[in-house]
């Protein structure tokens, strides 16, 4: 049985805005403990994302046993409540999802309209509202919270050193926002993986992630360019879409760390098939 090492967790509380790396977090029903939680809407109440507005990447998240706070560049730091009182009921649109939501606060709606220069709100997900992921994909019991599909998104790290060799470039591997970070095994090895188990928690990996503008956005500074979709676009491209990473849904809950063992038990034939 092939075995690799857990590299880096990142959390996302809310989608689209900068994550959250830890050392180690907890796995509930819908992925990790507050990733994805949270979700910024437009006035039609579709969610928004860097693809549209790359200033969102500039927004800090970090979590205490109490709060959600938010940062930003010239603005006071932004404390919410991490158990927020129950808001106003409001049903959301991620793709082609509708999703209840509940509103949070008039004083987070216009730090982030202020912050973004466009009238958005904060949305959360309470814990006892369902959002099924695609059945064609997953099992009915599996869940997930505001993320565009799957509970989780894995990379190896020495895809990203095979890319970034190809591009001639040394982009960070918070460009492509994943949860779990392999160490140990070849470039573009997790597009064979079809189930693991990392520490206690078994995997299946259902299919690629397919890849929009979002890695073109430097996280640091909110400028976009070319790279990696040129690259990925000579290299990784299938059926019209490129694809880097894979997603993941998870069989139990518990606790993932650092340094836990990746076990490869399953593995197919490559997806994307080149």
């Amino acid at each position: 049985m092939t075995h690799f090492i857990l590299s880096g967790i990142a959390v996302y509380p809310v989608k689209s805005l900068a994550g959250i790396h830890a050392n180690s977090w907890p796995v509930t029903e819908k992925g990790f403990q507050h990733d994805r939680k949270w979700m910024i809407i437009d006035p039609n109440r579709q969610f928004l994302s860097q693809r549209k507005l790359p200033e969102m990447a500039l927004i800090k998240t970090a979590l205490t046993p109490k709060n959600l706070i938010l940062s930003a560049p010239g603005m006071e730091d932004l404390f919410l409540p991490i158990k927020p009182v129950d808001g106003q009921l409001i049903n959301s649109t991620i793709w082609h999802d509708q999703c209840d939501a509940h509103s949070v606060s008039k004083e987070a709606d216009q730090w982030l309209s202020d912050f973004l220069k466009q009238d958005c709100q904060l949305v959360y997900q309470p814990d006892e509202v369902i959002r099924p992921v695609d059945p064609d994909y997953a099992k009915p019991s599996d869940k997930v919270a505001f993320s565009d599909g799957f509970p989780f998104l894995i990379i190896a790290e020495n895809s990203l050193t095979v890319l970034n060799n190809e591009m001639q470039l040394n982009l960070a591997m918070t460009r492509f926002r994943p949860n779990l970070v392999i160490s140990g095994c070849p470039g573009y090895a997790e597009d064979s993986w079809r189930e693991i188990s990392i520490g206690t928690i078994d995997f299946r990996l259902p299919k690629p992630c397919s890849r929009c503008s979002i890695p073109t956005i430097d996280p640091e500074t909110a400028q976009t360019g070319k790279e990696p979709l040129i690259t990925l676009n000579r290299t990784r491209k299938w059926q019209n879409n490129v694809y880097f990473g894979q997603n993941a849904l998870h069989n139990q809950c518990g606790q993932l760390s650092v340094g836990d063992t990746v076990h490869i038990k399953l593995t197919g034939a490559k997806q994307p098939p080149i």
